[in-house]
């Protein structure tokens, strides 16, 4: 094992430990990431130690001049099932106390067609045809660093993308007409917005971030598994939380989605 594998994992299992403990990192846990191939590495040295069922991905957007730096304008982490429900009257996100923890809206695509093993890119049109429903939700962003969203989107991957939870809302109709991509969002917390925003300002809208996914696991060799849920990018924008905290996620027409923010506890 060289110090360069050495280092990967001795990270994937310090972000491991923390999280399985609810435990949180005033620090990185060792030398950060300098390209996203090294963060990805780590993201898929933990995936291996995980031993969870995951349940979809989450695309996050990146954003200039850190798109340019590092050659691409979204990220990918898994999204695991015991983090998943749908949304109801007393749903709840939770997120690590002294660590970071934030939510977004966001419009979540199912897979109903898993794409050939072979296939590696994809157009558009090819990549709509592996969906089968779009949905509105809540993405909880945290994790045990406290700094993960300070340092960058290498340092964001390395740490399952910055996901700890999904709430999945209701299905949006006709989406294949992309109507929806232009609906304005605005969420709130404890009553006051702090963000508004549509999937029309997506690069590609919300279905390059399907794409992009799509494409990013190809190059992992990971399999793509039909039913899994594609958590699009920040609607709104990333909009930090604390426990307590009560959040509503307005889509308009399509819905309003309602939860509260708890602490995550140990696993």
């Amino acid at each position: 094992m060289n110090a360069s594998t050495s280092m990967t994992e001795a990270i994937a299992e310090r972000f491991l430990a923390a999280r399985k403990a609810a435990q949180s990192l005033d620090e990185y846990p060792g030398a950060p990431p300098a390209t996203l191939d090294e963060a990805y590495a780590i993201q898929d040295s933990a995936l291996a130690r995980m031993g969870g069922v995951i349940a979809g991905w989450k695309v996050g957007r990146i954003l200039p001049p850190l798109s340019d730096q590092y050659g691409c304008d979204r990220l990918a982490g898994p999204i695991f099932a015991n983090t998943v429900s749908m949304i109801g009257p007393a749903s709840q996100g939770l997120i690590y106390a002294g660590g970071f923890g934030a939510i977004e809206a966001e419009f979540l695509f199912r897979i109903g067609k898993a794409p050939r093993a072979d296939q590696s890119q994809f157009t558009l049109e090819e990549a709509a045809g592996h969906i089968d429903a779009v949905h509105i939700g809540v993405e909880i962003a945290s994790s045990p660093f406290v700094g993960i969203n300070d340092m960058g989107p290498a340092v964001t991957i390395s740490d399952f993308g910055n996901n700890n939870g999904l709430l999945i809302g209701p299905a949006v109709p006709s989406w294949r007409d992309n109507t929806y991509a232009d609906q304005e969002v605005i969420t709130s917390i404890d009553g006051a917005p702090v963000g508004k925003g549509s999937a029309s300002a997506f690069t590609f809208g919300a279905i390059g971030s399907v794409r992009f996914l799509l494409e990013n696991l190809a190059r992992r060799n990971i399999p793509i598994e039909t039913g899994w849920w594609i958590s699009t990018g920040a609607v709104t924008g990333v909009h930090p939380i604390r426990p307590g905290q009560e959040v509503k996620m307005d889509f308009g027409p399509l819905g309003a989605l309602h939860c509260s923010i708890g602490t995550q506890e140990p696993r």
